[in-house]
């Protein structure tokens, strides 16, 4: 089922990277879901999915997403303007959430996210939500991503440092150029040679840690070794663990 969203705003963050604001009434909905969008290209309905950036209870949805040269809908998106129409899913899915995650014993004390490109927004989602601040005496975002430019939303981010300074941790990783303020290696790079850990000032383990992995495969295989060699095994509902993990593609 698809109703009609109308585009209230859009954020371009570089020539590819852009964030939609789009006037949809899905429903209720859990911070880290996604929703599908889609349109009619040449009698098919092509549809994909595109985690929530927004917290539950707006009465908007947010979007962000990077046009691939040879996507099917990926291009069309980016060329929406303000007051254009997109289809929008009836309800948001997925299972990529805080409440998957343990509790009681199993459920330790400090939350990883970490994430590369556009599967940030999900944490964003997670975060404008009370839920990981009051369940969590420490939360760490890693935000990976290849230029400066790829760093969506920053300001929001450093928002979240003010407002949680004792409890907020922002890690920042651009491979590819240099920014004073970030790490200049892959995410499982900072963590095989202690960085990630030193900077953060305390250690991933079994028994304090829940990590989510949200990106593109590569670093997720590499981070699921990682952290499997630490101990750490993959949460389940009917066995509790420690790793959550959602691929981008």
């Amino acid at each position: 089922m698809w109703i009609e969203g109308k585009v209230l705003s859009r954020q371009d963050w570089s020539d590819k990277l852009f964030s939609l604001r789009i006037q949809a009434d899905i429903g209720d909905f859990t911070a880290g879901q996604f929703i599908k969008l889609s349109q009619v290209i040449d009698d098919k309905r092509v549809g994909r999915a595109y985690s929530l950036v927004n917290p539950p209870g707006t009465d908007y949805i947010e979007v962000l997403a990077v046009a691939v040269n040879d996507g099917q809908l990926s291009p069309n998106l980016q060329a929406l303007e303000v007051g254009d129409s997109i289809d929008v899913a009836t309800k948001a899915t997925g299972f990529m959430t805080l409440d998957e995650l343990p509790t009681g014993e199993h459920q330790g004390k400090h939350l990883w996210f970490i994430a590369t490109g556009t599967a940030v927004g999900p944490f964003i989602s997670m975060m404008a939500t009370a839920e990981p601040w009051q369940t969590y005496e420490k939360v760490v975002l890693v935000y990976g991503v290849r230029q400066v430019e790829d760093l969506a939303y920053l300001e929001l981010l450093k928002q979240f440092e003010s407002n949680y300074p004792q409890q907020f941790k922002l890690v920042l990783s651009v491979t590819r150029e240099p920014l004073a303020e970030a790490f200049k290696l892959r995410i499982p790079q900072l963590v095989l040679n202690g960085e990630l850990e030193s900077f953060v000032g305390f250690n991933i383990n079994p028994k304090d840690s829940q990590v989510m992995l949200c990106g593109n495969p590569e670093m997720i295989t590499d981070m699921q070794k990682i952290l499997t060699d630490k101990g750490l095994v993959k949460n389940l509902r009917r066995a509790p663990g420690q790793i959550t993990v959602e691929k981008y593609w």
